[in-house]
Order: structure tokens, then sequence, then C-alpha cells
């Protein structure tokens, strides 16, 4: 029985194990670029909130609607409709001043909504760089893992045959075998975060119809097919990148067009106070045995009437309220391009820095280790140097290697941290190439 059930257990994890590898493999390879395109066409938050654009055009027909008109009629029963007349009509309430700001004032929404969405495009856009260079990152340091096991092979095998020429002994194999399980079991864990990547990476896509992964499998030479200059590229003072930031920043934009609504709103609840006129006009007649004179009458009559008069109710808290939300509006405006300059100066910095740690491990630290660990190789082979000193060296090259492509990863993060704060995904600097 209990043979039966591991049998079962067994094979169902066997099951679980190829359907996941399988799902994991089943993939559509993406440039950045083109990741970034397909998630702003089909991603579902987004295709959602553009639905917002078609309800505020609809707004915009509903503010700019004319009052419907209303049929009435007017019968005298009995001696009270001797000599009076029987009345059809039609009445029509015609709005003074007000349609045309409430029509504005939906244009006004329809133009924010349009901002809005415009911003979180570009949010998207960013995310997806960030989520895609991310993943990237997991897979640089799994492919960096995967060569240091490849080389720890290599390393037992040597000190198997040391052992048997007499050069090494027994412990050297042991302790060359315990290196090769460390480094399977940081492998294994490497590789764990590759697929959580994978999955974070598709969650920012949010797109229903594919499951994607990135063009390459490790951080190359190659800036350009990043959309990111060179660490060597000097960038311009931060003065030159400020005032087109503003002049770019969707945030303000929003801020600004919040005003623009805030203004609108407060002019619709001012014209509410206007008085309205209400035109009244129809067919009315007497019949024979009514009228006086015992004929039948009739004729038409006309009427107007002055409505909505803000007498009893003047709109003052309405207008108080819209007021406060115009000055709300500007001081937001202020806050936005406060809190914007220092984001961006931030940024600006975090990448500068970013830049002097990667050109550092370009020109020193990289080249120094490799040499080092050619050399630690070598004299381990011709018997100079002994397996704990090998195996030191081994793991500061390990320690270094990764620490490197963390630091490509924050370099390309640092990059796109800075251009979401410039809101300007086309930046280019005058020493490379346009991206």
């Amino acid at each position: 029985m209990k043979k039966t059930l591991c049998l079962i257990l067994i094979s169902l994890i066997t099951f679980i194990t190829a359907n996941y590898a399988s799902a994991i493999e089943d993939t559509t390879k993406l440039t950045i670029k083109d990741a970034v395109n397909i998630a702003v066409k089909d991603n579902l938050d987004i295709k959602s909130i553009r639905l917002n654009l078609e309800i505020d055009k609809n707004n915009i027909k509903s503010a700019n609607r004319l009052q419907n008109p209303e049929i009435g009629t007017f019968f005298n029963m009995g001696q009270a409709g001797k000599g009076n007349p029987q009345q059809i009509g039609i009445s029509q309430t015609v709005e003074i001043a007000k349609r045309s700001s409430r029509k504005k004032l939906a244009e006004a929404n329809y133009e924010l909504t349009l901002r809005n969405i415009e911003y979180l495009e570009f949010d998207l856009r960013m995310d997806v760089r960030e989520a895609y260079t991310n993943l990237l990152a997991k897979k640089s340091v799994l492919t960096t893992m995967k060569e240091q096991e490849k080389l720890l092979k290599r390393m037992l095998e040597q000190t198997k045959e040391h052992q048997k020429s007499g050069i090494g002994e027994e412990i050297d194999v042991l302790q060359a075998q315990l290196l090769l399980n460390q480094i399977i079991t940081e492998v294994n864990s490497a590789d764990y975060q590759v697929r959580t990547a994978l999955y974070e990476f598709n969650k920012v896509m949010n797109c229903p119809e594919g499951f994607y992964d990135t063009a390459e499998d490790k951080f190359t030479p190659e800036y350009k097919p990043l959309l990111i200059p060179k660490p060597d590229t000097n960038m311009p003072e931060f003065d030159n990148i400020s005032q087109e930031a503003i002049n770019n920043r969707y945030d303000i934009k929003i801020a600004k067009q919040q005003i623009d609504v805030a203004e609108k709103e407060l002019k619709d609840v001012i014209r509410k106070r206007i008085p309205d006129i209400e035109l009244q006009g129809g067919y009315s007649y007497q019949n024979a045995s009514q009228s006086e004179e015992g004929n039948f009458k009739h004729g038409a009559f006309a009427g107007a009437n002055i409505v909505n008069i803000p007498a009893l109710y003047s709109y003052r808290p309405e207008i108080a309220n819209a007021k406060y939300r115009l000055e709300q509006a500007k001081l937001n405006y202020a806050s936005t391009e406060n809190k914007a300059l220092n984001e961006l100066r931030k940024t600006y910095e975090k990448f500068l820095i970013s830049q002097m740690t990667l050109r550092n491990y370009n020109e020193n630290l990289l080249k120094n280790s490799a040499e080092l660990i050619k050399a630690s190789r070598q004299g381990y082979i011709a018997g100079k140097i002994d397996l704990t000193t090998l195996v030191t060296m081994e793991e500061s090259y390990r320690l270094i290697s990764v620490a490197y492509t963390y630091a490509l990863a924050d370099y390309y993060n640092a990059w796109n941290a800075f251009i979401r704060e410039v809101n300007n995904e086309d930046f280019t600097i005058e020493e490379i190439e346009t991206l």
C-alpha cells in the first residue's frame, strides 16, 4: 500500500513538474521595444481605462443636451366650462447661459481623462521595461551560476586526478564536492528566481493572448537593444534637463488640466443662478354647448414664465466648494511641480552613481579578478597552490561576477527610473545615438 502511494505521488510530482516546465518553455521571446508596444496595445487594464474616453464623449453629448418639452392639456368640466376654453399645448424650458458652460466642463473632463490615460500608458511602458530588466538580471545571474557549476565540476575532476597521482588528498576531493553541491543549490535557487521574475514580467504585461520572455538570456555588451546609453556616456547638466522634464511630465500636465476643470466647474455652478425662461403655446377652443354664443370657437394661446429664480436658494454652498476645489487644484499643481524636481534630481544623481559603479567594474574589478582566477586555476593544475586557496579565489570571483550582474541591473533600473521622472522614453544625450 505504501509503495503504491509513493508511486502515485512520484507520478503526480513528475506530471506537475513536466507541465510546469512546459509552460515555462512555451514562451514568445520579445525585445524590450516589442514588449513595450505589445503591452500598450493588449494590456487588459489599459483597454479598460481607455473606455473612459468613450464614456466622456457621451458625457459631452449629454452636457450639450436641450431640455425636453412638456405636453399638457387643460379641460373645464360642467358649468366651469361655460365661456372658458379648453387647451392642448406644449411648454419648453430654455436654459440661459448654462448649456455652453456645462459642455465646456464635460470637454475639460474629457481632456483630463486623456491626460490620465497618457500617463498610465507611459507608466505601463516603464513598468514593462523594469520587469524586463529584472527578468534579464535574474537570467544573467543564473547563467553566471551555471558557468561556475561547470568550472567547479571540472575542478572536482582535477582534484580527483591529483589524488590519484598523489599530489592531492582525499579531503581535497571532499572539499571540492562540497563546493560543487553548494553551487548546485544556488543554481536551483537562481532558477526559481528566474521563473518568479518571468511570471512577474507577464503579470505586468497582462496580455492574455501570450506568454512572453526576454529575447536575451543574459546582459550583453550591447546597450542599445535595451534602449540605454553606455556607462561612459557623459550626462548633460541637471539644469539642462529639468525644464524639459517639467514640460514633458504627465503628472504636471494632469495637475494643470485639473485647474482647467476646476475653473470650468466654478463657471458652471455660478451660471446655475441665472433664471431660465419657460415658453408655452398651443391650441385653445370652446365647444358650441359651452360657448355663450352657442357656436364653436377656437384659436391659439402663447405664454412665457421666468423659472428657476434663485430667490430661496442661490447655490452659495456649491459656489464656495467650487472655489475651494479651484484653490486645491492650484496648490496641487505647485506641489506636483516641486515634488517632480526633487524626484528628478534624486534619480539623476542615482544614475550618475550607478555609472561610476559600473565603470569601476568594467575598468578594474572584472579585468583584475578574471586575470587572478585564471592564474589561480593554472597554479592549481600545476600544483603551485593548494585547493583551499583556489576555493577562496573561486568564491571571490563568483561573488564579483554576481555583483557585476546586479550592478548592471542597477544601472538599467537607474536609467529607467531617470527617464520615468523625465517622462520621456525617447530621451537622448548628445554624445550617444538616438535610442
